[in-house]
């Protein structure tokens, strides 16, 4: 098995406000996020690729463009005829931000809908990471789909890691979101939750109660993020909580969760220590969200 870091999910173009009505435009998406800092983190004997549909149009070829600077490997990449990539756009309201998004013919949409490219795709991955937002914006038969890849790829000896990164608006109902995350973590090696999502939509009092829930739902290592106060690092075997470092000149958490989440899988995968894998991703997190946006090059060269 090779050393590959497999990120899936959706990476859209992003309309950043600069100012007198113009706008910038990038690229992003939660699991883009950790993959970009996964590149960053990780040995440079690891790949790390990224797992998506897009289009055939300009845009992107602009967005794999993006990702190939980015160091990332777009081989997984499905391309489709009929279909372009999704977009958002960031308003700005007295500093509070909004988003408005178009994505309902979004290519990602599609990239479980061959079951035989997916396989192929994660066929030589080590960790293959997911999100909520993954599964969200499948139709409900490839996320049948992806699950049985999962499970192949576990079979084979792959780990996999799952954000559940709590979006209802995304789903059809509360409940189908609540069922679908806990079956995806049921199917994991890493499960790595933020508390304020687990507290607004599964009703959980503390962080422990959601370590305790994803471990009972099948998950070998729940990691529940909570902001400033500790994490929880919880398996069947042990329990530990670690403080995070104090930040105060917090500017933007954009991409904060993700960024902890690939540091954390970067430093676990090559040590096998939680305490150092925790340390690594509050640290980065933390110097993350003292700058402005998701993907923040605060790494300095080898």
């Amino acid at each position: 098995m090779s050393k590959t870091f497999l990120a899936v999910g959706e990476c859209m173009v992003e309309m950043a406000p600069t100012g007198q009505g113009t706008f910038a435009m990038g690229f992003a998406g939660d699991t883009l996020n950790t993959a970009w800092y996964a590149r960053k983190c990780l040995p440079s004997d690891w790949t790390v690729g990224y797992c998506t549909a897009v289009g055939r149009d300009q845009v992107s070829d602009q967005m794999l463009g993006f990702l190939q600077q980015s160091g990332i490997d777009v081989g997984p990449v499905r391309r489709l005829d009929d279909r372009t990539v999704g977009l958002y756009m960031i308003q700005l309201k007295d500093g509070e931000r909004s988003f408005a998004y178009w994505r309902s013919q979004a290519a990602a949409r599609q990239l479980a809908a061959d079951a035989g490219q997916l396989q192929a795709a994660v066929a030589d991955a080590a960790l293959i990471y997911f999100s909520g937002i993954t599964l969200a914006i499948l139709p409900e038969r490839d996320r049948d789909t992806f699950f049985d890849v999962l499970r192949a790829a576990r079979a084979r000896g792959a780990k996999t890691a799952f954000d559940p990164n709590l979006r209802p608006r995304l789903w059809e109902t509360e409940d189908t979101m609540r069922a679908c995350v806990t079956e995806a973590a049921g199917l994991c090696d890493f499960v790595m939750p933020s508390f304020e999502d687990e507290l607004a939509h599964f009703g959980d009092g503390t962080a422990e109660v959601s370590a305790d829930r994803y471990l009972s739902a099948g998950a070998g290592m729940v990691v529940v993020k909570n902001g400033p106060e500790e994490v929880i690092c919880a398996s069947s075997e042990s329990r530990q909580a670690f403080q995070p470092r104090p930040v105060s000149n917090i500017v933007d958490t954009t991409a904060a969760g993700d960024s902890f989440n690939a540091a954390f899988l970067a430093e676990y995968l090559v040590s096998g220590n939680i305490a150092a894998s925790v340390d690594a991703g509050a640290r980065l997190a933390g110097t993350v969200i003292q700058h402005r946006g998701a993907l923040v090059d605060c790494f300095e060269p080898a």
